[in-house]
């Protein structure tokens, strides 16, 4: 099996930029996003996860921008951010994106994204963003603002729909650097056929490891976003760490 690393290139405004905890608000530039692309790529990387989240918030886009990093970085990338219908769907899948990545109209419009899976399963990533509400995880909407409902059926329905890829992020831990919630991960895996894309929290390679090594339940891959741009990881020694990680025996159901 392979592990994958997937930088993350969140765009505001046509700058890079990363959010705390996703607010709104909270935005640290960190310039140039196909300059970042290229750094990426550069130190190996195979992947991009590519974000518009003017569109996520429903206050513009960033098409040109995200056009020109997926046109330079000459690798596969996910696209995500504000895609809620099908013209935003068509817009992104001819972008080149390997696959695009679904949160809000996934939470809210059963109908279309069971559609939509039917259709493009294996190029669907549905997003999880979750956020733990009085001991209990519900799922985030329209740039994880807003209640998308019960984690644990939401993701029974979106099972049940076809989804083969979720994104998930613990929202409290984005943007952080403290570490991802590798409990909160496992707990998914095992309640899904689907692969696992963790996100969120990310910034050394011990958390990479402790993320890896649960390959044969599913967990193939990670995003990471801040600390690549604040040099406490380089995709280098990310995927270096992945590599040397020896994946546990699938845990038994």
């Amino acid at each position: 099996m392979s592990f994958d690393i997937l930088p993350a290139i969140d765009v505001v405004a046509g700058k890079a930029v990363r959010l705390d905890r996703g607010r709104a608000g909270t935005e640290k530039s960190y310039g140039d996003p196909v300059e970042a692309a290229r750094a990426f790529t550069e130190q190996g990387a195979q992947w991009l996860h590519v974000v518009d989240l003017d569109a996520a918030f429903d206050r513009g886009h960033n098409h040109d921008v995200l056009g020109r990093i997926t046109e330079e970085s000459g690798v596969r990338f996910q696209l995500a951010g504000g895609i809620r219908t099908d013209a935003d769907l068509e817009r992104a899948l001819s972008s080149g994106a390997a696959r695009v990545v679904i949160g809000t109209a996934a939470l809210e419009d059963p109908d279309w994204i069971r559609s939509v899976l039917h259709k493009h399963a294996d190029k669907i990533v549905v997003d999880l963003a979750l956020r733990e509400v009085d001991g209990q995880w519900r799922t985030r909407g329209h740039g994880w603002v807003s209640d998308g409902g019960d984690l644990w059926e939401v993701l029974e329905r979106l099972d049940q729909a076809g989804c083969q890829r979720f994104l998930v992020t613990d929202v409290f831990k984005d943007g952080t650097l403290t570490g991802p919630n590798v409990e909160l991960l496992r707990d998914i895996a095992m309640a899904t056929d689907a692969s696992i894309t963790a996100s969120g929290g990310v910034s050394t390679v011990e958390d990479v490891q402790d993320i890896a090594r649960y390959q044969n339940d599913g967990i193939d891959s990670v995003v990471i976003g801040k600390a690549l741009y604040e040099g406490k990881l380089s995709v280098h020694d990310a995927l270096s760490a992945a590599r040397e990680t020896q994946p546990e025996p699938a845990t038994d159901e």
